[in-house]
């Protein structure tokens, strides 16, 4: 019984001696976990990773492959000039303005977040004065309970907006009451057109329920008829898209544009070219008139839609096409477009971080989903040059919480990673700028030595506002023409186009009226 006793008076000092033996275990075994963490090893160094990234992302860009891209792209086109009704579409302008234009004009248009109603004042070449004038503008919010807007009522609510703009007392100085407004409408939208002033209208997307009921209904009709019953003094004379609209802005001051860009969320170029270079299939609805009249054409290229098997692309670029909604649509622009440029990021943060070691290992959780760093973060990060980065520090992690800051190994590389996006973006955006080039001067008949210089007017976030992205592009340019033969100083020009979209609708309708 003594045993027993003693054997239970044992166990109890050692239960008592438990809190004080956990006390000084713990903390040994929490310091080996960490260490365990801190020495984590991953499948290789960030440095490694990042030669890597730079071996993919560069290597394409001497001249020399550019150059056979350019050309493939070439072969690409030759077939859709022929026949295609997705692409190389031409359209029924065909006349640039002179810059000696002259009148007032409404300007309408329409995005898929904003409608702008314009009054644009055109006052030719004068010298010392600006020869287009907005004299007034305003903007209004296409949100939710607007796009919900069906059938006619969506296009209601816009000619509610034009009389609006027809009020203002500056608009009231301008009008002539014998006369109604000259309007021109910048449709960012798909539209079968039918002729400078018409078109059929075709499903609009991103939530859009105007084209319930009008559905290939002309578009033309489905503006002026609330228009006329609200007495507004306006006729619609021109619709065009958003490249168009670009070209002919520039044109308007600068009379060697030939081409427009648009590259922000989105990527097209528009081209000005002989009649010649598209198949005569393509016209074949076209009114006499038009081919009688007509030796140019605007020529909506669809570029966005080129590029497959040409351009390189990495492990990153061939995820972002597989898991599209619409893979192989649009090879181009998933390369270079504001919309894709953050995703491939996105893409390489989330190898490097669980191959690398990136952010020590731990993901910022939103950044697990597609489509949530955005090219305007990007942006700041290539931005900032500061020694300690510490605003573009402070702004990734303010859009990007983490348990575990970045550090400013971190940062450098993101900024790096910024820097290669954006640098192969502006060469493959070059090599398709000179493709364009090189068909254009063939089919004028022309040479790179005789073809002189051609402008192009540039709008959209990415080419007028992404840090260094048009001049980059721009030194590729004069490396590529050059290349090809063009005289020193000739060649490519590239040029912001401000407010292309209301001043290009004006100056549609006054080249209609020339």
């Amino acid at each position: 019984m003594f045993d027993f006793w003693q054997s239970l008076l044992q166990a109890l000092e050692r239960l008592a001696m438990l809190p004080s033996l956990l006390h000084s275990v713990l903390p040994s075994l929490l310091y080996r976990k960490r260490r365990r963490d801190a020495v984590r090893t991953y499948e290789r160094t960030m440095d490694d990773l990042l030669r890597e990234i730079e071996t993919l992302f560069e290597s394409p860009l001497d001249a020399a492959k550019l150059l056979r891209m350019s050309a493939r792209l070439q072969e690409q086109f030759a077939p859709k000039l022929q026949a295609s009704d997705i692409c190389m579409l031409p359209s029924y302008n065909y006349k640039l303005p002179s810059g000696l234009e002259h009148g007032t004009y409404m300007a309408l248009d329409v995005g898929g977040s904003t409608f702008r109603v314009a009054v644009v004042e055109l006052t030719g070449k004068n010298p010392g004065a600006k020869s287009m004038r907005i004299v007034t503008m305003k903007s209004y919010k296409i949100d939710n309970s607007v796009r919900c807007l069906k059938g006619t009522d969506f296009f209601d609510w816009m000619a509610e907006k034009v009389g609006t703009a027809i009020a203002d007392p500056e608009v009231q100085k301008l009008s002539d009451n014998e006369k109604p407004f000259g309007m021109g409408l910048a449709w960012s939208f798909p539209v079968e057109q039918t002729s400078t002033r018409s078109g059929n209208l075709l499903a609009m997307g991103k939530g859009f329920r105007a084209t319930e009921g009008t559905l290939g209904q002309d578009l033309s009709e489905l503006i002026m008829a609330p228009c006329r019953r609200r007495n507004l003094p306006v006729r619609l004379d021109s619709i065009i898209n958003d490249s168009s609209a670009t070209l002919l802005s520039r044109a308007y001051e600068d009379p060697s544009t030939r081409f427009a860009v648009i590259l922000g969320t989105g990527f097209n170029i528009s081209v000005h070219l002989p009649l010649s270079a598209l198949s005569p299939s393509k016209y074949k609805n076209y009114p006499t008139s038009f081919l009688a009249s007509a030796t140019h054409v605007l020529v909506n290229t669809e570029l966005s839609m080129f590029g497959k098997n040409i351009f390189p692309t990495t492990r990153w670029d061939e995820h972002l096409n597989s898991t599209h909604l619409r893979p192989d649509f649009q090879p181009f622009e998933h390369l270079i477009s504001g919309r894709y440029l953050g995703e491939i990021a996105r893409l390489i943060i989330v190898e490097a971080t669980r191959t690398a070691g990136l952010f020590s290992g731990k993901l910022p959780d939103k950044l697990s989903e597609p489509y949530t760093l955005d090219t305007t973060t990007l942006a700041a990060l290539q931005l900032d040059t500061s020694k300690n980065l510490t605003s573009s520090t402070q702004l990734f992690s303010s859009l990007h919480p983490s348990c575990i800051p970045p550090s400013h190994s971190d940062v450098l590389f993101l900024r790096r990673l910024a820097e290669l996006i954006s640098k192969r973006a502006a060469a493959y955006l070059a090599a398709g700028i000179h493709s364009l080039w090189c068909l254009r001067i063939q089919a004028e008949g022309l040479t790179p030595q005789t073809a002189g210089t051609m402008a192009i007017g540039c709008n959209g976030s990415v080419i007028e506002k992404y840090p260094g992205f048009r001049d980059r592009c721009q030194r590729y340019l004069d490396e590529l023409t050059g290349f090809s033969g063009a005289n020193k100083g000739d060649g490519i020009r590239l040029e912001v186009a401000v407010e292309s979209a209301v001043f290009g609708a004006a100056v549609s309708v006054a080249c209609l009226e020339g």
